[in-house]
This record gives structure tokens, sequence and C-alpha cells, in this order.
């Protein structure tokens, strides 16, 4: 090669320039914010999840102990025990108008001994909120609404103890932490179609669990 055209190709080797650098670094910030929004996107689905599981493990743990020891309402083996156990107080609430607490008296173990069970809604720990409790003791936390429809031979609602042969429950639990940007405009209702949790329009997830329990004694 000459000596002209090696000094052509040197004087050719430029690198880049403003206008191209600038164009660069903003593509650069473009894909950045998308990598960042995806990845933010990804971490807040997954904080939601994670709140509504622990929820949902927090409802159904409080149902399991509520339909054991409710199904038991009225055990008596031994036919000794006086006067004989059963349902107690209905538990109604004038403010809410429905029933909200239950309790009972069983001899589950046959030993001719009464066991006192209640079920209630309290702040048990004392952050704020409302927890379920059995005779005091925390059972769940973070739980927005316990409702009870006592139920004849027939399914209708009673309010009369001795035709009591089963129990609606309602539960409804909330997430332990708030998710930001997400508001619960949700009204939460018993099988009956009655309001147990009006709209709360706040950032907590919520999760609502019903069954009907079949009193056996």
């Amino acid at each position: 090669m000459g000596s002209a055209a090696m000094l052509h190709t040197l004087t050719n080797k430029r690198g880049f320039t403003l206008t191209e650098l600038l164009v660069a670094m903003a593509l650069s910030a473009v894909v950045m914010a998308s990598i960042g929004s995806m990845y933010y996107s990804q971490q807040k689905s997954y904080f939601a999840q994670e709140q509504l599981a622990a929820a949902q493990q927090n409802i159904r743990s409080a149902m399991y102990f509520m339909e054991r020891d409710i199904r038991m309402a009225g055990c008596d083996p031994t036919q000794n025990i006086t006067p004989a156990p059963g349902i107690q107080n209905l538990g109604w609430d004038a403010v809410e108008n429905r029933y909200t607490s239950l309790s009972f008296t069983s001899d589950p173990d046959g030993d001719g001994s009464v066991e006192n069970i209640s079920y209630s809604l309290a702040d048990n720990d004392g952050d704020g909120d409302n927890d379920l409790e059995r005779n005091g003791d925390l059972v769940a936390e973070n739980i927005d609404a316990l409702d009870f429809v006592y139920l004849d031979s027939a399914g209708a609602p009673t309010a009369t103890i001795s035709q009591i042969r089963s129990v609606q429950v309602t539960v409804v639990a909330r997430t332990g932490r708030a998710d930001p940007g997400y508001t619960d405009t949700i009204p939460y209702t018993n099988q009956q179609g009655t309001t147990v949790l009006a709209a709360q329009n706040d950032a907590f997830r919520r999760k609502q669990l019903d069954i009907t329990i079949a009193l056996r004694n």
C-alpha cells in the first residue's frame, strides 16, 4: 500500500461523534428503564402473591379449628353431664346486625368434663387490627370479619338454639401488608347475601372462605 493510500485510511478511522454518543446513551436509558420497570412489576406481583398465599393459609387455619370444634358442639358421650352440653350463646352484634361470635360446650374426649369454647374477634396482639380468638387465645391474625348463620333442619336461618342443626361460617382475612397501587373495592357477603364487610377502599388484599358445618350432636 502506498503512503498516500495509507494516509487516507488513517484519516478515515474516526471515533463516534457527540450526536452518536447521545443517541446511544438515550437508547441505553430506554432499555434500562424497560428492564427496571419489568423487574419492579415482577417483584410487585411476587409480593402480592406471597401476601395472598399467607392470608389463604391463615384463613384455612382459622376455619380448620372452628370446623373441628363446632362440629362437636354438644358432644356428651357419657350422657351424664348436667346441664347437657350444647350451644350457649349465638353472639348477636346489635351494631353489625348479625352474629359475630359463638359460645358452646362439649365433652369431645368423653371424660365427663365439659369444655367451654368460644370464638370471636379481638385485637389479640395489640397491633390495631382484629384477630380470631378461641377462648381468648390467638388462632389467626388479620381477620377482618367473622360471621355465623344458624340453620334448622330445613336449612332455614333460625335464632332458636334447640332448632340449630348446622352453622354457616364466613371468615374474611386480609394480607399483613398493604399493596401500593391496589384498592380493595369489594363488599364481602355471607352465603345468605348479608354484607359482613363493606368495601374498605384501602390497599389491603383480602381472602374470603365460607363453610357449612353440620352439628353431630
